[in-house]
This record gives C-alpha cells, structure tokens and sequence, in this order.
C-alpha cells in the first residue's frame, strides 16, 4: 500500500497528474501495480484522507484542486470571494418553489407551525467540480414575485437591488454529517458519504429574519478560516 500511496503522491506532487485530471481505473492501477483492489482500495483512501485525490460516484477518481479558503462571515456574494482566489466558479439552479417549513426549520428561523417558504436549491461548481449543494429558504412576504427573477445570480445582490434588503448579523452552525438523496446525487458521491454542513440564519441591518441557507459542501474541497480581525466588507 506505501508504495501505491508514494507513487502517486510523488507524481501529484511532481505535476506530472495534474489537478483536476482523471486517475486511471481501479482495474488498471490495480495491474499496473500488481495488486489486489483491496489494497489500491486503502491507498487511495488513504490520498483521499490527505486531500491528494477524490472520487466521483460512477466517474472515478481525480487528481484534488486547491481548496477554497472560505470564511462564511463574508457577505459579498459568491462568485466574488471565489474570483479573489482566482478560480472560476458557476451557479445552477436545480429547482424553485413555495414549501411548508419543517419543523426543524421551524425552530431555526424562529417561526410557527406550518410556515410557507420560498426554496431555491442551487449547485456550484468550482473550476468544473460540483463542491457545493446549497439550499435557500426565504420569507415570502419580503421576497413578492422573487421566483420572476434570475435565481442564478448573487442573491445577496439581489436581495440589495429589488427589495433592498441588507445583511446584517447572522448566526451559524457548522457539523459533518452525511450527503444524502438530492445532495448525494448534486455532489457526485455516494449515498451516506460524509460532507460538511454550514447552516446560516441571516438577519437584516434591522435585525429582522430574512432567510435560512443550509451550504453542503465537499469536506475536501474547502478550508473554513475564520480572522478575529473581519475582513473590510464586514466592517462596513
């Protein structure tokens, strides 16, 4: 396994496999290093758990790009804070509708039984790579008519140019746990693979809600770095 696990390390390492390139088959590593695929299974679990590699859910494994450096403090929108860190990024929307709040999400935004919210549901991908699942729940009431708009663009911009609404505070929790149905499949991975969770209740300059964001990320496509000294954006 140390030489399987050195090998390919050294030619990562090297730039001889490049980020975001495609390793070939387990079958064919396998042979290439005459061994079993039990023992190329635990050397590449082991790159996986350094961050040298990752594997996709019927696609294979690939060579990891930089991770992104995320602080979830940080209120410009997305695509900025990813083209501060030279890397490109894009935003799907996977669906949009009006729902009855869950119970938990009851609790976390502080509202009754049976609440309606607007959901957006979202996938972003980093230089090509699906890294992020994020699912949006907002109040309709300050939202009239939000589903007319470009859900693909910077809600924080949007929030600020059509109803002028602001961010303010925001509280945040932030746990492993396990991708799942819609996550799993947005993800590439396998059902019950682990992922991190930042669920984020945001409020306005006013104090008053304005949504519930719950962000599925790639465990190993981002760093969570937090300053105690804010970053200028949030000390305007």
């Amino acid at each position: 396994m140390a030489l399987i696990r050195n090998t390919l390390q050294q030619q990562i390492r090297e730039g001889l496999l490049q980020p975001g390139m495609r390793l070939p088959s387990e079958r064919e590593l396998s042979e290439r290093f005459a061994t079993t695929r039990i023992t190329l299974k635990e050397a590449l679990a082991a790159l996986e758990a350094e961050g040298e590699i990752y594997r996709e859910e019927r696609r294979g494994w690939f060579v990891s790009t930089p991770r992104l450096i995320y602080d979830p403090r940080y209120k410009s929108h997305f695509h900025a804070l990813v083209e501060t860190q030279q890397r490109k990024v894009e935003t799907r929307v996977l669906n949009a509708g009006p729902v009855v709040a869950t119970p938990a999400l009851c609790r976390q935004m502080s509202l009754p039984a049976l609440s309606g919210l607007l959901q957006i549901n979202r996938l972003r991908q980093l230089d090509g790579r699906h890294v992020l699942y994020v699912e949006h729940f907002l109040l309709p009431s300050r939202f009239p008519d939000l589903l007319r708009h470009d859900l693909g663009q910077s809600l924080t911009r949007l929030y600020a140019e059509q109803y002028g609404i602001r961010y303010g505070r925001a509280h945040f929790d932030i746990v492993s746990t396990a991708a799942r149905g819609a996550v799993a499949r947005a993800l590439c991975l396998a059902d019950g693979a682990p992922v991190l969770l930042i669920t984020r209740i945001n409020y306005d300059e006013q104090g008053a809600l304005i949504d519930c964001d719950r962000e599925y990320w790639r465990h190993d496509a981002v760093v969570i770095r937090i300053d105690s000294q804010p970053p200028a954006e949030l000390a305007e």
